[in-house]
């Protein structure tokens, strides 16, 4: 999915660039927020807390903007208190796409996200009308160059679901559950991680070949992941490498 992986290093370019403005702090700090509310704030007990605060870490949160957030979270302080809330809809090309949000208010962010679907020349449906073209898995990131043979049997041994490779790294996708053990596996194997999450991945892809749908999907998925409160943003698209390097050099 060359789509996927180049949409993949533009998404990360603009959290580099969220973060030096701020808005990332408020999304991870959503993040964790909402996971010690939901599985307890002791992180070595919470893979979902424990993702989330490895984020904040990466992206220079305070620990203690973390540590304030876990004890919103577990009802330690007092705070907002924010919900997840999953979006499904359609964008152009017939991509299915998957929201998920953070708020305090849902009636407010089901009207954003609606705007920014139909302004973008998407529509925003009903729930289940796309979560079933996406399976949750573990997923994690080794960017250096490895041997990928070796990473295979190790990747097998440790119990990982799939091992795929992205230009010179991989991605190994375990069940969301063993995540943190495969991780910890693989780590003592000496693999150099990057990062770990749990994330959606589709069952399959639609191949978007016109240029202007391709144009007006990237930017919904872009607006999209810009409002302060969407976390993550799913779609099953595949945008043939020209057409990609043609809407980048435009």
């Amino acid at each position: 999915m060359s789509g996927h992986s180049k949409w993949a290093n533009i998404k990360y370019r603009k959290a580099a660039q969220d973060s030096k403005r701020g808005k990332l702090f408020q999304k991870l700090v959503k993040a964790i927020i909402t996971a010690a509310r939901e599985g307890g704030g002791d992180p070595s007990a919470n893979v979902a807390l424990k993702n989330a605060i490895e984020k904040a870490k990466e992206a220079n949160v305070p620990m203690e903007n973390i540590q304030r957030a876990i004890k919103r979270g577990t009802g330690e302080i007092e705070g907002a208190s924010y919900e997840q809330v999953i979006y499904e809809g359609y964008g152009p090309g017939g991509v299915a796409i998957l929201v998920e949000a953070m708020t305090d208010n849902r009636n407010r962010t089901a009207s954003d996200i609606r705007y920014i679907f139909t302004r973008h020349g998407g529509s925003l449906g009903e729930a289940g009308c796309v979560s079933w073209v996406f399976e949750k898995r573990g997923a994690i990131y080794i960017s250096s160059n490895v041997d990928e043979d070796e990473l295979l049997l190790t990747a097998a041994e440790a119990g990982a679901l799939d091992v795929v490779k992205e230009d010179s790294s991989f991605i190994v996708y375990t069940d969301p559950t063993a995540l943190n053990e495969v991780s910890e596996f693989l780590s003592q194997k000496g693999y150099p991680i990057d990062r770990c999450e749990i994330t959606m991945i589709p069952k399959n892809t639609v191949s978007v070949t016109d240029i202007n749908d391709a144009s007006k999907l990237l930017k919904l998925l872009d607006a999209l992941e810009d409002h302060d409160d969407v976390q993550n943003v799913y779609a099953n698209f595949d945008i043939p490498d020209e057409i990609f390097d043609q809407l980048e050099s435009a």
